[in-house]
């Protein structure tokens, strides 16, 4: 038996064992315990298609399939002439519920995107309201296979399939090969956040196939630090660098979760500056806890934020007491962005009321951590270009505290930091002071999860953005088939495009710097405040969510998390000039340049955030400007637009 299905066998076979034995068999392999309102379904599920299957003389039924990713399980997948099935039971249901539609259609794009034996496969997902009144179904399929969600009763599951099958050619497909099939997901960071609090491992939630880089590597070298540490009473921290998307945040929040114990004098914390980020993951994994456990989101909460914490709480509290914190394993997200010496001791000064305060917050957080007498371990996820926010110190202030300060911490570094987009024209050894360190390539995420359909997105925007239009272009003509990435004048075009892309729960958003003032000219207000929680949580009915393209996401709300389908609202804030990109801040009436190099990099990096938030297809939008309106002319948008078109984008 598969450990991915409650129950698998022929149509034939399943028709005639005795229906007791089916309902055991699902009972048995059932790894919760069982409720009676479970077995009263799986009772009347075996009833229902033991009828309704009769005819078919060939043909697999596979009962509760596991989706890891989702952490759901398909509750009965049939296999005939080629065709897989997806049956979603709503037993008693006397109507269809647009949520059970979405359900089934969301398991069918699950298989479709990643799992080997369904990619090329036809998938036909259907809604049983076992009591509800029989509905004329359509019948059509999209581009890449995947039909659209049929209505059955109990009394014409059988006559359905039928008419399917006369609908569909395709191929024998031997359903053991099916369900052992390699399945390769690659989850949303919410996704793989609520898998890991499920106590689903690494392994399940991630890719694994050759071509991209198994997050079980790299969190296996962390692990190994972290034990060598525990065991000699030593302390060290460790660099894991990565390409956008690249699973950075997924690799930190299994470290967190594997080492979340109290009792083994081990407890690791996830620690991240990125309040929306923070504010959305410990959300999610409330309200996904609470719905699982039967307890309130609010008691929930309490637990998710012992996993997942804001920086500035954790660095607060440390203000109190000189003690050492419970935790012995500190995941520092997005390390590039904590403060300088400067904007620290500034907030510090005006929030807190300590005047003297004179440390960079990398100086202060390993002094936090260097409290432990025995052993500590500090591991740092580190983006490059991914700087944002004025004042933000780049990776440069924890290597010169290292180096001035903790010379007893071992250092551990990924091979690529040496990159100019983390360490810019600096070299490791000049900003260590020459002191030991030790370089581990498994400490690199080179492959983008985000975007799952393409590896090369990354690429394509870094090209983007360092003006080498020709190399993108390169690179999105192999890009078109697998992510796609448009460009239109039309605010209405861009909607209507990611509206027809997405199906059922797949997330859209409109994006935009935050800088983009004039864009509230085209009816586009990028507010400094959302509800972000709501933003990226709520679902298609409510006027919050992402889905009603109304509140305009900035670089800021945006870091570190994703939508499946954007658009991109591009302003003059960042436009191509004659010279190439130049950079500019509105104020008042007009448009200032910005001179200083370090604030060129941070709007720069603000659109390469933008640029590689969507997961599976991207429209920029570029307004058309006015002759009547200094501040919007024409100019500033015609030459962004026509540099964007010759990296290769489609226009619509």
């Amino acid at each position: 038996m598969s450990r991915r299905t409650y129950y698998f066998n022929s149509i034939t076979n399943f028709i005639l064992e005795d229906e007791k034995s089916v309902l055991g068999q699902l009972l048995i392999n059932d790894e919760f315990e069982t409720t009676d309102l479970q077995k009263i379904a799986w009772r009347t599920e075996i009833q229902i298609l033991k009828e309704q299957l009769v005819e078919f003389s060939q043909g697999d039924i596979i009962f509760e399939y596991t989706i890891p990713r989702m952490g759901h399980r398909v509750d009965v997948i049939c296999i005939i002439e080629g065709i897989i099935f997806l049956l979603e039971f709503k037993v008693g249901d006397k109507e269809y519920k647009k949520s059970t539609t979405d359900q089934v259609m969301d398991y069918a794009l699950d298989l479709k995107y990643f799992h080997d034996k369904s990619r090329t496969r036809h998938l036909v997902p259907i809604n049983v309201s076992t009591k509800a009144v029989e509905k004329q179904n359509e019948y059509y399929c999209m581009p890449d296979n995947i039909h659209n969600t049929l209505f059955c009763n109990e009394d014409n599951i059988g006559s359905t399939i039928r008419e399917s099958i006369s609908r569909i050619n395709d191929t024998p497909l031997p359903a053991l090969e099916w369900i052992n099939s390699r399945y390769v997901p690659t989850p949303t960071i919410i996704e793989a956040a609520q898998a890991l609090y499920r106590k689903h491992g690494v392994e399940d939630i991630s890719r694994n196939d050759a071509g991209a880089k198994n997050l079980t590597i790299t969190t296996g070298a962390i692990s190994n630090i972290i034990d060598q540490c525990k065991k000699n009473n030593e302390k060290a921290i460790c660099f894991v660098t990565g390409v956008p998307g690249a699973g950075k945040t997924l690799a930190g929040l299994n470290i967190a979760n594997k080492r979340h114990h109290f009792n083994e004098d081990e407890h690791a914390v996830f620690l991240s500056g990125n309040g929306p980020l923070v504010d959305v993951l410990q959300n999610a994994l409330a309200i996904d806890c609470a719905e699982r456990e039967g307890v309130t989101k609010k008691r929930a909460l309490r637990e998710t934020k012992a996993f997942i914490q804001i920086i500035h709480k954790f660095r607060d509290e440390a203000l109190t007491t000189d003690m050492a914190p419970v935790e012995k394993v500190a995941i520092f997200d997005e390390a590039q962005r904590a403060w300088n010496k400067e904007s620290l001791a500034d907030f510090m000064k005006r929030k807190k009321g300590i005047p003297d305060f004179n440390q960079s917050e990398p100086e202060f957080l390993i002094g936090i951590m260097d409290r432990h007498r025995d052993w500590a371990v500090i591991v740092c996820l580190v983006g490059g270009g991914q700087e944002i926010y004025n004042g933000e110190a780049g990776i440069r202030d924890w290597f010169e505290t290292l180096a001035d300060d903790y010379p007893d911490w071992k250092v551990y570094l990924s091979d690529k930091i040496t990159d100019t987009e983390y360490v810019g024209k600096s070299d490791i050894s000049t900003l260590l002071h020459g002191r030991e360190y030790h370089c581990i390539s498994d400490l690199h995420l080179g492959v983008s999860l985000r975007s799952f359909r393409s590896e090369k997105i990354a690429l394509f925007v870094k090209l983007l953005l360092d003006e080498k239009a020709e190399e993108a272009k390169s690179v999105n003509n192999e890009l078109k088939h697998s992510y796609p990435v448009f460009l239109t004048r039309d605010l209405k075009t861009a909607k209507k495009w990611v509206k027809e892309k997405a199906r059922e729960t797949e997330r859209y958003g409109l994006l935009a710097s935050s800088g983009g003032k004039r864009l509230r000219a085209e009816g586009i207000w990028v507010p400094s405040d959302i509800n972000h929680v709501g933003w990226f949580l709520n679902e298609k009915d409510n006027v919050d969510s992402s889905y009603y393209l109304e509140v305009a996401a900035s670089e800021f709300k945006v870091q570190g998390l994703e939508v499946d389908y954007a658009i991109l609202a591009w302003d003059a804030d960042f436009r191509y000039t004659n010279e190439g990109f130049d950079y500019f801040k509105f104020r008042g009436t007009k448009w200032n340049h910005i001179n200083q190099e370090r604030r060129q990099r941070y709007l720069k990096n603000a659109y390469r955030v933008l640029l590689t938030r969507a997961r599976q297809g991207l429209i920029i939008y570029v307004p058309e400007g006015s002759d009547e309106d200094p501040s919007r002319n024409k100019d500033y948008y015609d030459r962004t637009y026509q540099y964007l078109k010759r990296t290769g984008m489609e226009e619509i």
